[in-house]
């Protein structure tokens, strides 16, 4: 059965978008036809989205994206563009989709505002003691890599987003980090620091 009407939702940064509902995925279907299905309009199909409300796949840890995506089914992470699309995915296509998007290749961005940068360059790399902030390379590396299966790679991802994430984080909206661990940190951090570090984070490679 092939659903293709077209939705109106809110997408992550509070503006409207026009998204096709995915079409359901088999047990035959590769990671790259699931991608085609469901991933790509958002995402692009090698993961490097155009749009800044939309996250880079691209270089992600698979295990990190596949726990995402169970997250977004379950509910445990409230998307209501993703619900939708991850409803149709078995935990099978959630760890092909992974593993897809874990091996492609990420395009280098660039920081826009140097001002910016030289503040969140700061604070991921000594955190901020006054706040009791660690540094953000105690997790994520000093080149953004992360950790497979613990901290994800967050090199190379659009500062509006990065930024829209940590907003959710601080007021309680996104509540599926293991220990309340970036919720805690991102409660400490101010509007300008959370734009700053993202700033920063989106020039890393």
């Amino acid at each position: 059965m092939r659903f293709t009407t077209l939705l109106l939702v809110a997408a992550t940064m509070g503006q409207f978008a026009t998204v096709r509902a995915a079409e359901p995925a088999t047990k035959a279907d590769t990671a790259e036809q699931i991608v085609a299905k469901v991933c790509s309009a958002c995402h692009a199909s090698d993961g490097n989205s155009a749009t800044p409300a939309n996250p880079v796949l691209a270089g992600q840890h698979a295990e990190y994206t596949a726990k995402q995506l169970a997250n977004f089914k379950s509910g445990e992470r409230k998307n209501p563009v993703m619900l939708g699309m991850a409803s149709t995915l078995a935990p099978e296509d959630m760890k092909k989709l992974g593993e897809y998007f874990q091996q492609q290749k990420t395009k280098p961005r660039s920081a826009k505002d140097p001002e910016l940068v030289k503040v969140g360059q700061q604070i991921y790399r000594g955190g901020i003691m006054a706040k009791g902030i660690a540094a953000c390379t105690s997790c994520h590396g000093a080149n953004g890599g992360g950790i497979p299966a613990q901290y994800p790679r967050i090199a190379g991802q659009h500062a509006e987003y990065t930024s829209a994430q940590l907003m959710s984080f601080r007021i309680g909206e996104r509540a599926n980090d293991p220990n309340k661990m970036m919720r805690t940190i991102a409660a400490k951090l101010s509007d300008v620091e959370i734009k700053a570090v993202a700033e920063y984070i989106a020039g890393l490679r």
